[in-house]
């Protein structure tokens, strides 16, 4: 492997960087009480990646096992217990556990600790994951889809069921 072709062509460097202090409100908060907070979002980066810090609620919470065919998904736990499925078992991972997810690799999580719980969540290619969290805040809180629209939301974000 090599490193990718040159995408800043300048000599001097550029004054481009965004910083995110520690105490900024999260972007998303769900009934449960858990937030998401967009680090650094695909539209952000170029559509590189984007980074997500996940704080979960005491109550149990997280998604069914699924899969994504266009980005890979990586999952850094920074406090509590998750529980972190690979796709063959599941493992209640601590603080400082990793867990790299590549395009089609079923995965899932759940906080069953009752604790609250935080991790970052990093997706490539840097896809708009932001409509999916903030959808699922308003169906949390009583937005309904039917059927077809659940099926056709669940595409258009790479989510694919077991």
């Amino acid at each position: 492997m090599t490193y990718p072709e040159p995408r800043y062509h300048g000599h001097s460097g550029l004054t481009n960087a965004t910083y995110r202090p520690t105490g900024h409100d999260p972007e998303v908060t769900y009934s449960s009480g858990g937030t998401v907070h967009y680090l650094a979002t695909g539209d952000s980066t170029g559509g590189q990646f984007g980074l997500y810090r996940w704080e979960m609620a005491p109550a149990q919470s997280g998604p069914d096992a699924h899969f994504h065919r266009t980005i890979s998904e990586s999952f850094y736990v920074l406090s509590g217990t998750i529980r972190l499925y690979d796709g063959k078992e599941w493992t209640d991972a601590k603080p400082g556990d990793f867990l790299f997810v590549p395009e089609g690799g079923i995965h899932a999580f759940k906080n069953e600790s009752g604790a609250p719980t935080s991790m970052l969540i990093l997706f490539a290619p840097g896809a708009p994951r932001e409509d999916y969290f903030e959808t699922l805040a308003r169906v949390g809180r009583g937005l309904e889809l039917t059927d077809e629209e659940k099926a056709a939301f669940y595409v258009r974000h790479d989510t694919y069921w077991l």
